[in-house]
C-alpha cells in the first residue's frame, strides 16, 4: 500500500465538484438509515461492483457527518486524495463515488478532509475485507454466489430451537490452535485447514458448537481480537470470505454450530480505525463518556441512528452472510453501566439520575428483538457479569432480549472451591450448591473461558491443588460436576486434555500432550463427558426449570460429596449424580434413591462404563431413609470418585412427571 501522510490540503482542492458522480443510494436507503432501521445496510454501505454509463466498476459509501469532503483513494489513482472524490448526499452524512474498471481484491481507503483541513485516510467501515496485517488498508471482496450445502443443518436448526438441545460449546482462537511449520503468516492454520481439522475434533470428542474469538478484522494480535478495525470483514489472518464461508459451511455438514465473539461495546483508537472517523467522534461518544478508562478504547454512541444502524446491520450480515449460529456480546455490562470502571467525577448520570445507560439498553431490546423475529433458530449471548436482571427475558417484558447469558457468577464460585485442597472444601461447601438457588432466573451457560487461563491465573490443571495425579483427579471431579450442574456447557481449548501452561495467543496448544497418559486419559474423560451429555436428555433438557434439578445431598460438607438428580421431560431415564471432591475413599457410602428399582451405573471417574464390562453396573435400591429419600444404595464411592445412575420412576410417576414438566419443556 502507498504510504500516506496526515496533509493540509484547502477545502477546495479536495472537494471540487467537478465531474461527480450520480446517486446509487436512493432517498429511501439514506431514510432507513437515518432511522436506524436499514437491517441490509452493508449492501448499500461499503464497496460494490456497480455498472456506471456502461461501464463497469466498483462504487463506494460512507458515513462521515462532520467531513468536508472524502475521496476515495487506491493502487488505481496512486492515493492520491484529489483523484477520485466523492458526492455528499443532501444531509444525510453520506458520500457516495464509483472507480471505474475496479474490480475484487484492490486495496482502498476514504481520505477525509476535517473542519480543521487536515485528511485522514481511514479503512472502509463497512469493508468486507482487509489487507493482511500490518498493513491497515480495505480490501474489496466478493461475498456473493459462495454455493452453500448446509441446507439440512440451517432446516433442522429452525425447527428444532435450542432451549431443550444439548449445547457443549467449544471456545477456539484459531490463530493459537494449530500452528503450522511454514512462514507464510506466522504459520497459522487457515479457514480451510481448520475447517475438516476442527470439524472433525469436535465430532470426536462431542462439542455442539465452536464458539470463535477474533474473527472480525483487528490490527494487533494480543488484543485476541477484541479490539476491532474490520467489523464486517472476517481477518484474512487465516483467509478471505469466501473461505470462512467454507469453513461455517463445513462445520453445519459435520453437524457443528457456529458462534462467533462480537464486540459492540467499544473500539480501538488505530489512525485507520473508527476513532474520530471525521476528524471528530462520530461512533464513540463525546465527552468523558465517549472512551473506557481502563481500556484506552473508545465507546460506541448507542444515541446515534446511524451508529445503532451499523451495529444492528453488522449482527445480521453475520447470521446472513455466513450462516453463523450466535454471537457472543462481549462486555455486556460496560455497556449497560455508565460508571462501568470509573471513579465519581468520571461518569454522567442519565436523565433518571442513576448509572443504567438508557441507550444501550434501547440498542440490545432493538437488536434482539429482530433476532427473536427471525425464527430461524439463531441465538444471541451475553457475556454479562453483574445481576443485572432480565438479560434473557423478552423486551416485551422488559428484558433485554438475550438468548443466554454466561453464568460468571457460577464460574467464580466453582473455581474458588476446586483450587481450595480438598481440607479447606467442608468450609466452604455453599459455593457449590448456591449457584442453583438462581440457576432459572436466566438462561444460562456454564463457562470456563479463556479470560479464567490468562494473566498468571493459571491453566486448569494447575488452577488444581495437591501433586500432579491429584491435580488430574480433582480437575475430572470439577467438570464431572459441571456437566451435571443445569445449564448448558463452555470449555476453552486445551482444558479438554489439561493443557499445563496458560494459554498464549502467540503459540499453538501443547498438542503432544494428548500422548501423555495422564492427558490423554484426561482427554478421553471429557470426550466421554460430552457424549454422555449428548446422550441423555435429563443432563440438558430441562436446563432452566427446577423440574430438571433435584438436590439428594446438598449439605454432605464434612465428606465435601455432593448427590443430585437430573430429570428429562418423560421420566424414562433420569439420572443420578454423586461426585467425592476429597482423596477420602468411602467404601461404605450410601446415597438416597427416591424410588424403588434398579440404578445402572452409566460413568464413573474413568468415564463411560460399557455395559459389557467386568464392573457392576446394576445396583437395587434397599428400603429405608437416606438423605431423606425413601430408598439407599450402598455403592463404595473411591477417593475422587464420580459416578451417574440411571434409573427410572414408576408408571405412576412417570405421568406425573411428564404433566408437570411438560410446559417447561415448551417453554
Amino acid at each position: 500500500m502507498a504510504k500516506e501522510k496526515s496533509t493540509k490540503a484547502s477545502r477546495r482542492s479536495i472537494s471540487s465538484e467537478k465531474d461527480l458522480d450520480p446517486v446509487f443510494l436512493t432517498r429511501f436507503d439514506r431514510y432507513l438509515l437515518g432511522k436506524g432501521r436499514d437491517y441490509k445496510v452493508y449492501k448499500k454501505m461499503g464497496a460494490h461492483p456497480a455498472q456506471l454509463n456502461g461501464k463497469q466498476g466498483m462504487h463506494f459509501a460512507v458515513w462521515a457527518p462532520h467531513a468536508k469532503a472524502v475521496s476515495i483513494v487506491c493502487d488505481r489513482n496512486n492515493w492520491d486524495p484529489k483523484a477520485n472524490y466523492m458526492l455528499p448526499l443532501e444531509k444525510s452524512g453520506i458520500y457516495e463515488g464509483f472507480i471505474e474498471g475496479m474490480g475484487f481484491g484492490e486495496l482502498y481507503k476514504y481520505a477525509i478532509l476535517t473542519k480543521n483541513d487536515t485528511i485522514l485516510y481511514k479503512a472502509d467501515p463497512y469493508a468486507f475485507s482487509a489487507e493482511y496485517r500490518p498493513g491497515t488498508a480495505s480490501k474489496t471482496a466478493d461475498i456473493d454466489n459462495y454455493k452453500w450445502s448446509d441446507e439440512k443443518w440451517m432446516t433442522q436448526r429452525a425447527k428444532k430451537g435450542t432451549f431443550d438441545q444439548p449445547m457443549a460449546i467449544y471456545e477456539c482462537h484459531l490463530g493459537s490452535w494449530f500452528k503450522y511449520d511454514r512462514p507464510e503468516k506466522d504459520g497459522v492454520i487457515t479457514y480451510v485447514e481448520a475447517a475438516k481439522e476442527l470439524a472433525e475434533y469436535c465430532d470426536y470428542m462431542g462439542y455442539t458448537h465452536v464458539e470463535l474469538m477474533g474473527i472480525a478484522e483487528h490490527p494487533f494480535d494480543g488484543s485476541w481480537g477484541y479490539q476491532v478495525t474490520g467489523y464486517y470483514a472476517p481477518t484474512s489472518r487465516y483467509g478471505d470470505p469466501k473461505e470462512f464461508m467454507y469453513f461455517v459451511d463445513t462445520l453445519h455438514q459435520h453437524g457443528i454450530g457456529v458462534i462467533l465473539d462480537w464486540v459492540p461495546a467499544h473500539f480501538p483508537k488505530d489512525a485507520h480505525g473508527l476513532a474520530d472517523f471525521d476528524g471528530e467522534p462520530t461512533y464513540e461518544r463525546a465527552g468523558i463518556m465517549g472512551e473506557h478508562p481502563d481500556w484506552g478504547t473508545k465507546i460506541f454512541d448507542y444515541a446515534k441512528n446511524e451508529v445503532k444502524n451499523f451495529l444492528i446491520g453488522n449482527a445480521l450480515y453475520w447470521y446472513d452472510e455466513y450462516h453463523i449460529d450466535g454471537l457472543r456480546v462481549d462486555a455486556v455490562a460496560s455497556m449497560l453501566y455508565l460508571n462501568y470502571g470509573r471513579k465519581d467525577g468520571e461518569w454522567e448520570p442519565n436523565k433518571y439520575g442513576n448509572n443504567g445507560n438508557l441507550d444501550a439498553m434501547e440498542f440490545f431490546k432493538h437488536l434482539n428483538s429482530v433476532i427473536r423475529g427471525r425464527k430461524d433458530g439463531t441465538i444471541i449471548i451475553a457475556e454479562e457479569s453483574t445481576a443485572w436482571p432480565k438479560v434473557t427475558a423478552a423486551p416485551e417484558d422488559d428484558g433485554l432480549g438475550f438468548t443466554y447469558k454466561w453464568n460468571m457468577g457460577w464460574m467464580h464460585d466453582f473455581l474458588d472451591y476446586m483450587k481450595l485442597d480438598p481440607f479447606f472444601r467442608k468450609d466452604n461447601h455453599n459455593k457449590m450448591t448456591f449457584g442453583m438457588s438462581y440457576a432459572t432466573s436466566e438462561k444460562y451457560i456454564l463457562v470456563l473461558s479463556h479470560d479464567e487461563v490468562v494473566h498468571l491465573k493459571c491453566s486448569m490443571i494447575n488452577k488444581m491443588p495437591g501433586y500432579e495425579v491429584d491435580k488430574f483427579k480433582n480437575l475430572k471431579c470439577g467438570y464431572f460436576f459441571m456437566f451435571g450442574h443445569a445449564g448448558k456447557k463452555l470449555l476453552f481449548m486445551g482444558q479438554d486434555f489439561a493443557q499445563f501452561h496458560e494459554w498464549d495467543e502467540k503459540v499453538a496448544l501443547d498438542w503432544e500432550l494428548c500422548d501423555q497418559p495422564l492427558n490423554k486419559d484426561m482427554q478421553n474423560f471429557v470426550r466421554d463427558l460430552l457424549h454422555t451429555y449428548r446422550k441423555y436428555p435429563a443432563m440438558y433438557e430441562l436446563d432452566d426449570s427446577y423440574n430438571g434439578f433435584e438436590w439428594i445431598n446438598a449439605d454432605d460438607a464434612s465428606r465435601s460429596i455432593f448427590s443430585f438428580i437430573r430429570k428429562d421431560s418423560t421420566g424414562k431415564q433420569n439420572l443420578l449424580f454423586v461426585v467425592n471432591m476429597t482423596p477420602m475413599e468411602r467404601s461404605d457410602y450410601m446415597v438416597g434413591a427416591p424410588v424403588k428399582g434398579r440404578y445402572t451405573l452409566i460413568f464413573d471417574e474413568n468415564g463411560k462404563v460399557p455395559s459389557d464390562t467386568d464392573k457392576k453396573t446394576l445396583y437395587t435400591s434397599q428400603k429405608g431413609e437416606c438423605d431423606k429419600q425413601p430408598y439407599r444404595i450402598s455403592y463404595p464411592l473411591p477417593a475422587y470418585g464420580c459416578a451417574i445412575f440411571r434409573f427410572n420412576y414408576p408408571t405412576e410417576t412417570k405421568k406425573e412427571t411428564k404433566k408437570t414438566t411438560k410446559k417447561a419443556v415448551k417453554k
